[in-house]
């Protein structure tokens, strides 16, 4: 059965998507840490980001970096935090995370709930400086 992620990736489930390659997908999370939370997932639904071909994991993090840069230009920030996680969903995926503080990135705190709208507006922010 297919992840959330291929299902989304695949169009079955809408999304703000950020950017896409070959190999990559980002969108935001619908319920971010913090505004200009994105997801980086790769299109190949493998569990464990350390059970990647070593060319996938390379084309991942430079993917994930083109996007970092890309949501550091369109949200204040200090830097963008990343984290991989793996429990949730799986299929692998980068969380990045624009900080302003180490509390941004701790997924114990309460999840934002921004509508349609917002997130939309967020999204076109960011692609904005996809390069």
């Amino acid at each position: 059965m297919p992840s959330i992620f291929t299902k989304i990736i695949n169009g079955e489930i809408p999304c703000h998507k950020i950017a896409e390659d070959d190999n990559n997908f980002a969108f935001l999370d619908v319920q971010p840490l913090v505004m200009g939370h994105v997801l980086c997932v790769t299109k190949l639904e493998v569990d464990y980001i350390f059970h990647h071909e070593d060319a996938q994991l390379q084309s991942l993090i430079l993917f994930s970096k083109k996007v970092a840069l890309a949501i550091e230009q369109a949200v204040p920030c200090k830097r963008i935090g990343i984290s991989v996680i793996g429990l949730e969903v799986p299929h692998t995926h980068i969380h990045l995370v624009p900080l302003q503080h180490i509390d941004n990135i701790n997924f114990g705190n309460p999840k934002l709930n921004p509508s349609h709208d917002e997130l939309a507006e967020m999204a076109h922010n960011i692609r904005k400086y996809i390069l």
